[in-house]
């Protein structure tokens, strides 16, 4: 994607029309914690931001890209060329969207999101275009359920997160994985579906065992620790499995803190 030029002044928003071929299902009620305003954002010849939508300050839409009516956008965001946020969609602060990915309705994006190319967030469990009798369904005729995103979560090249799921807090999708289930905070998931194959930390490189301390992980470029634990107390964690929780840097030795 091109870098962001400072020196345009910000575009207002241009009317968008409804988007027929894009998901038509009710828009989700959630709020996230934080309070989106409109601010001053960037919209660049091309990009079509609905005037019912809500951008905060910092935020550039590129060109082709579409933003639909009631989506709340956070500070510094990036919505890349030929992206699609759809109508009632939530996305917090400093998320990055990339060229084409499509997020439906009523998905919810926490802060410092990454959604890589072509990354598809699906909002219907049953898609069809036609009821059984071959009458053409409408926007009434299906339920929409949406994809949850904790915060620094990040979201591979062409991944696809089938709805309804959740992705923990600082989570890495691979590239081209199909999620079907929920992924556990700081999660490591890849494949067609999707399975957990270890574990990242804050920085996003895959954490590594620490020597004779069993259950304990430490990031290999902040030196930042991380504990398993069972899945009873593991908040995100998937089917049984173990979740992960931040200690704090500590001595060889030393007893960690919870840092969650």
């Amino acid at each position: 994607m091109p870098p962001v030029d400072p020196t345009p002044e910000p575009v207002s928003p241009a009317p968008v029309p409804p988007n027929p071929a894009a998901g038509s299902g009710p828009a989700s009620s959630f709020r996230p914690p934080h309070h989106t305003r409109v601010g001053d954002f960037r919209a660049m010849p091309g990009a079509q931001v609905s005037e019912r939508a809500a951008v905060g300050d910092g935020s550039t839409v590129w060109e082709l890209a579409q933003v639909r009516e009631d989506a709340e956008l956070g500070a510094e965001c990036v919505i890349g060329r030929g992206a699609y946020v759809g109508a009632g969609v939530r996305i917090g602060d400093r998320c990055k969207l990339q060229n084409h990915a499509l997020v439906y309705e009523p998905a919810v994006l926490g802060d410092g999101v990454f959604v890589g190319p072509a990354v598809v967030l699906t909002n219907d469990r049953a898609p069809r275009a036609v009821e059984p009798d071959g009458a053409l369904k409408r926007a009434g005729d299906w339920e929409a359920v949406g994809v949850t995103v904790d915060d620094g979560a990040s979201l591979g090249a062409r991944a696809v997160c089938v709805a309804p799921v959740r992705i923990g807090r600082w989570a890495m999708v691979a590239a081209g994985a199909v999620v079907t289930a929920d992924v556990p905070d700081f999660g490591l998931v890849a494949g067609v579906p999707a399975r957990r194959v270890g574990w990242v930390g804050r920085s996003g490189v895959r954490l590594r065992p620490v020597p004779e301390r069993p259950g304990e992980w430490e990031c290999p470029r902040t030196g930042e620790r991380y504990r398993e634990r069972p899945a009873e107390g593991a908040a995100g964690a998937t089917g049984g499995g173990p979740g992960l929780r931040e200690v704090r840097p500590v001595e060889h030795g030393a007893g960690g803190r919870d840092r969650s």
